[in-house]
């Protein structure tokens, strides 16, 4: 059983990505659409990872899937040794389900969902190095998480709700895994995972027939990486390629989030929404610790190294609009907002979660009453950092860019 779920969280986080740090903006095909501006309109399965609430406005049956593929149109690195190095992960696929159902002679609907929830990486294959060799510097991590959620209606006004989750955790790293010159060791860092578990709680109040306000509290996740297997390159040394079986990388985490909304519906066809969102990264994003122990040469000896991060707290600010069209077509388009959490000084390339600017646009057509197809595209709009991290070996004045464009599309079935 545990196999077929880390089966089925690895197919939906199959690379990295990252937007709201590592973050996404958006869950699902409206909630993305509306650029994050979710939990006061929260009304398909993605309600069970936005606010549970919202699962209270499926009154019989709703199954989602969704798709999307991200496209890097600039990951790329410069520094005193390198021009403009690009990264060569283009493209990434992800995705998730959900499925909701109200309970029979209840107030309440009950749903289980599987999302890709986010992450951040890239592989840059041939980076000039000071020792005068071509190598990696790459780092993949993602996030995924199956959960399962309450929504329940106190009252005609009033929506409360609940979900729980395990959440799914992979990481690979390798650090110019090809060099050994001095004291330097080239690592490669593969199959670290994490499985833990979170939980999410909302509430839906609809103030006037046209107002709803929303509030939700994300836990904090810790996602300790275990199980993994590390190769320091100890040629230099006379030591030859030396393996590592116990390995840990602790530090990582989800961050805690409170956020507030509100959605209006303006008229039969215009519904604004917004969301303010607080991403405790402070917390989260502390620094991580790389332990290896029980290499495979007597010679060589334990691992242990702490990387800095220190990561600022981060405001989101989301705002989205629906537009009926016609009776079968809503349109839709949304802004987000993010300051980069990322300090400078603590910049890494491969940890582009460097996205401030968010903007989206799309469609929902009703083929049937049955069936609702979602279509949109998602552009992230390029940021450079400038940056010195003496924790990384490279030299002063590295530059990091970022830009991505995104295609969502879901389909979704009521009965």
């Amino acid at each position: 059983m545990k196999k077929s779920l880390l089966f089925c969280l690895v197919f939906i986080t199959n690379t990295a990505y990252a937007t709201n740090g590592i973050n996404l903006i958006g869950f699902g095909a409206e909630s993305t659409l509306m650029a994050g501006a979710d939990i006061p309109v929260a009304r398909d399965t993605s309600a069970l990872n936005t606010n549970p609430a919202g699962l209270t406005q499926i009154t019989s049956k709703r199954y989602d899937i969704y798709g999307s593929l991200l496209r890097i149109t600039d990951l790329s690195h410069q520094d005193q040794l390198n021009d403009d190095n690009h990264a060569t992960n283009l493209y990434t696929g992800l995705g998730g389900m959900g499925y909701a159902q109200h309970i029979d002679n209840t107030a309440c609907t009950a749903g289980l969902g599987l999302f890709a929830q986010g992450g951040s990486g890239g592989i840059f294959e041939q980076v000039n190095t000071a020792f005068g060799t071509k190598d990696e510097f790459s780092a993949l991590f993602a996030v995924a998480k199956l959960t399962s959620g309450l929504g329940c209606k106190v009252n005609d006004n009033w929506s409360v709700g609940g979900s729980f989750g395990l959440v799914y955790a992979a990481a690979e790293q390798k650090i110019f895994p090809n060099t050994s010159q001095g004291s330097f060791a080239g690592i490669d860092i593969q199959d670290a995972t994490s499985l833990e578990t979170s939980f999410k709680l909302g509430v839906q109040y609809r103030a006037t027939p046209k107002l709803t306000l929303a509030a939700t509290y994300t836990s904090k996740t810790e996602l300790p990486l275990t199980g993994g297997k590390l190769k320091l390159n100890l040629t230099d040394a006379g030591l030859g390629i030396v393996s590592y079986k116990d390995v840990t990388i602790e530090g990582l985490a989800l961050p805690r989030e409170i956020a507030v909304g509100a959605a209006y519906q303006m008229n039969e066809k215009w519904l604004l929404a917004m969301k303010l969102n607080w991403i405790n990264w402070s917390d989260a994003m502390k620094n991580t610790v790389l332990t290896a122990k029980s290499p495979n040469n007597p010679l060589a000896t334990n691992i242990e190294s702490t990387s800095t991060m220190d990561w600022d707290d981060q405001w989101v600010l989301a705002t989205g609009i629906a537009y009926n069209y016609s009776d079968k077509t809503t349109l839709y388009a949304g802004y987000n907002y993010g300051k980069n959490p990322i300090p400078a000084q603590h910049s890494n390339l491969t940890v582009a979660g460097i996205f401030e600017h968010h903007f989206t646009f799309g469609a929902g057509y009703q083929y049937s009453p049955l069936w609702t197809v979602f279509a949109g595209i998602e552009y992230d709009v390029g940021k450079k950092v400038n940056y010195t991290n003496p924790e990384l070996p490279f030299g002063e004045n590295a530059q990091l860019r970022n830009e991505a464009v995104w295609l969502h599309m879901m389909v979704s079935r009521q009965w």
